[in-house]
């Protein structure tokens, strides 16, 4: 089963801190090495980072552990696959556009 961590929060907030830890649980400390994704809310736009790497190994993650984006709603994941091959496409939070 995948893992998730989420942030709300009512003030801009970054997740470096919280983030490092779900870091080594991709893959690291933890069992799921099938690909990791975040996505930052701001406003109407939203930033979103993808690999289908293991968390604990990727240079993205590293970026994203070490420099503080402000959002006031985050998501993450790291994948543990189940269904499906270990590739970019299978990564989430998956976006689409209305």
């Amino acid at each position: 089963m995948c893992e998730l961590l989420g942030m709300s929060a009512n003030v801009p907030t970054d997740i470096c801190f919280s983030f490092a830890g779900l870091r080594q649980r991709g893959g690291g400390i933890g069992p799921h090495r099938d690909g990791w994704g975040v996505a930052f809310y701001e406003g109407a736009g939203v930033r979103c980072f993808h690999d289908p790497e293991p968390c604990h190994e990727s240079a993205i993650a590293r970026l994203i552990e070490s420099y503080p984006i402000r959002s006031e709603t985050v998501i993450c994941h790291v994948r543990q696959a189940n269904v499906g091959g270990v590739c970019l496409a299978n990564t989430h939070p998956f976006t689409r556009e209305l």
